[in-house]
């Protein structure tokens, strides 16, 4: 049987229906059950979309691993931990992060390991990465099902595909950004008639305003756990520090950026993260936030340039030049490296002393 695609589907339900907001528009495009990005396809690697940091070097997913160890250790060592990921990707942080933890093999025994994920495709792409790893796994739809318990959470790259809201500043107030058709049956950007009332920045005529509602409600969820039970969340992702007026949502087709309302289903969207929102909401509850630092400080105060070093001394002249270039891309410090755009940030129970990375002491 053929689906409509879709673009098909959207201009029959626009049309009965009427326009609908950014958010619903981007959650359609990524999670239909049929036709979302995320639910068709492994968007990562040279043959997908996008490139993360797990994809490109070993050491990343090794110093996450080590970083949770040190977490651990400054629990109190609790003989039980969930290690929880959001939105695993092809499991490959994870991976690596469980081979580096054997050096810690308390903590190794001690782990659960859970992944957050609402992929078909991208699930058994982690089954059969954690099957290396000797770890059983359990997956699930919603953080709401992750059994209670100590935990740290992994977010990578996380936060940035959640849908984002956007309101644009008109002469009566902030009105919401919705889609609907044109004419020509492709879909288009429209506003809403009325204001919504409780958004009071000022702004210029025109301004777009983007709110990551989705994002601020799971890190409420996140961090009332960690505070409740304890732990640790760790979120990294490319984003700004602080909350500003712009909008950044945009939508990559084969490494390209392409217009997102042109490939629902076929490109990938994804808007920068809001860290000093998600900070507020981790404050809101009672967490304890550290950060943000950028990727290159946080990966540096791990110690990614002497594990490159030991990396580099068993590796022919080949494999070294592709551990430069792979160190290069993750801490970088030109404006379009992954070590100044990508910014990090902690959440932990009260008390608990700064984790590694943070000013915390390093990990194992």
């Amino acid at each position: 049987m053929t689906h409509p695609s879709l673009l098909e589907q959207l201009r029959v339900d626009l049309g009965h229906e009427g326009p609908i907001s950014v958010e619903r528009f981007i959650g359609r495009a990524l999670n239909d059950p049929v036709h979302g990005y995320y639910m068709t396809r492994d968007p990562f690697g040279a043959a997908g979309d996008f490139v993360t940091a797990p994809e490109i070097s070993q050491m990343f997913g090794e110093l996450i691993g080590l970083w949770a160890a040190g977490v651990w250790n400054s629990m109190g060592q609790p003989r039980r931990l969930l290690l929880v990921e959001l939105g695993p990707g092809r499991g490959t942080l994870m991976q690596d992060a469980l081979r580096a933890a054997r050096i810690v093999p308390e903590f190794r025994a001690a782990l659960e390991v859970h992944f957050v994920e609402t992929s078909p495709v991208l699930q058994q792409a982690q089954r059969a990465a954690i099957a290396q790893s000797g770890v059983d796994a359990v997956w699930h739809e919603r953080i709401e099902t992750v059994p209670d318990g100590p935990a740290i959470i992994i977010a990578n790259e996380f936060f940035d595909a959640l849908p984002v809201r956007h309101y644009v500043r008109s002469p009566a107030g902030w009105c919401e950004r919705l889609v609907g058709l044109a004419e020509d049956g492709s879909l288009t950007f429209g506003m809403a008639r009325e204001p919504e009332p409780y958004i009071k920045a000022e702004a210029e005529t025109g301004a777009v305003l983007e709110i990551g509602a989705i994002a601020y409600q799971i890190m409420l969820t996140v961090a009332a756990r960690i505070r409740q039970q304890g732990g640790a969340a760790l979120v990294i992702d490319y984003g700004h520090t602080e909350t500003m007026i712009g909008e950044t949502l945009q939508a990559v087709q084969n490494h390209q950026f392409v217009d997102p309302l042109a490939h629902p289903g076929d490109a990938d969207l994804t808007a920068h993260v809001d860290f000093a929102a998600l900070a507020r909401a981790a404050h809101a509850v009672g967490a304890e936030v550290h950060g943000t630092v950028t990727q290159h400080d946080f990966l540096t105060a791990l110690g990614i340039n002497e594990r490159a070093k030991a990396l580099r001394l068993r590796a022919d002249p080949a494999h070294a030049t592709e551990i430069d270039a792979a160190l290069k891309r993750l801490i970088g410090q030109d404006t379009q490296d992954m070590g100044i755009l990508f910014k990090v940030l902690a959440v932990t129970q009260p008390g608990m002393p700064r984790p590694p990375g943070f000013g915390g002491d390093p990990p194992p």
